[in-house]
């Protein structure tokens, strides 16, 4: 399980204040107890999505998918002086990336930290 803290649910808040898909998904984090895992399948229960996994393994599945887009250099240096928002606004503008996941997604990335997420599509790069 991948908890964030109502204090890091506040700072994605401060920056995505103008995002309405955004403030969804931070509230449906705050309902699950910061609990991103639930909070993401509940999400995309609702986005008309049937995730087949355990919770777990599904939000990291579809942050791997998402690997190479977030961990860009462009968005990595953002992303490591604690700013998501280039990276947000860079998925909504992707048809495929389910838009009311993408806050969830940034989260556990950060959680997980940035080097730690982006360092095996580092390794396939060296």
């Amino acid at each position: 399980m991948t908890k964030v803290t109502a204090q890091e649910i506040e700072i994605f808040r401060s920056q995505l204040i103008n995002d309405p898909k955004a403030m969804e998904a931070l509230n449906v984090i705050e309902d699950c107890e910061g609990d991103l895992e639930d909070a993401a399948m509940t999400l995309a229960i609702r986005a008309g999505q049937e995730p087949e996994r355990a919770n777990s393994e599904w939000l990291d599945a579809l942050a791997r998918r998402w690997r190479a887009v977030i961990c860009e250099d462009r968005f990595r240096d953002d992303l490591l002086k604690g700013s998501v928002l280039p990276v947000m606004e860079y998925l909504k503008t992707m048809p495929t990336f389910p838009k009311i996941l993408a806050t969830p997604v940034l989260m556990y990335v950060c959680k997980q930290g940035i080097h730690n997420f982006c360092q095996p599509l580092d390794v396939l790069l060296e």
